[in-house]
């Protein structure tokens, strides 16, 4: 396995460390002063490192030209891993709108079974992340980063603004993920007329 296949594996890995920090934190601690910032710093710096990979491993398959099948599959679906995750946090603390989190999965589901038809086809085609997508990608990664960041430097009475903040770009999001998704399903339409 080359190296940039096994950071999309650290990654992928990572997702479980994040999730276990992000369970600590909770807005809801500011009413009775159990708050802790600190998890919110600490889960903000893994997501950092997790989201530093994706732009490494990119970076280094296309330069020393070791663009694999499995790194087209596996950096997308270490993402929607990564991303989901976090949005499901940010949903739990009233900052991303379940209609948000909807509109994410839906896009995904639909992109996956593209994947899936295109890869049961008679050639096997394998259908990398278009730069949309990859668009997509950063800004929900800079909206998870703001979130866990500013969460984690506010003091109790910024904490509504950074909410208010998150939740504005939550839905900047999901207005990307849709323009995404429809490009990706337009672009790769002929998968589905061939379809048997």
């Amino acid at each position: 396995m080359n190296l940039p296949n096994k950071l999309t594996l650290t990654r992928i890995l990572l997702v479980p460390v994040f999730m276990i920090f992000a369970s600590l934190t909770g807005l809801s601690g500011i009413a009775d002063g159990s708050f802790q910032p600190t998890y919110y710093l600490i889960a903000g710096i893994v997501f950092a490192a997790a989201s530093f990979t994706d732009f490494l491993d990119g970076h280094l398959a296309r330069k020393w030209n070791m663009v694999t099948d499995f790194g087209k599959f596996a950096d997308p679906l270490a993402d929607k891993l990564l991303t989901t995750v976090a949005f499901i946090y940010m949903m739990r603390d009233g900052v991303c709108s379940p209609v948000v989190l909807c509109i994410i999965l839906a896009r995904e589901f639909a992109v996956s079974g593209l994947r899936m038809v295109a890869a049961g086809a008679k050639d096997g085609k394998v259908i990398a992340a278009n730069m949309w997508g990859k668009v997509k990608t950063v800004l929900q990664m800079l909206t998870i980063l703001f979130y866990f960041f500013a969460a984690a430097l506010a003091g109790p009475t910024d904490v509504m603004a950074v909410s208010l903040i998150s939740s504005a770009l939550c839905w900047l999001v999901a207005l990307a993920t849709v323009f995404s998704g429809g490009i990706y399903l337009w672009q790769n339409r002929a998968c589905f007329m061939q379809a048997k």
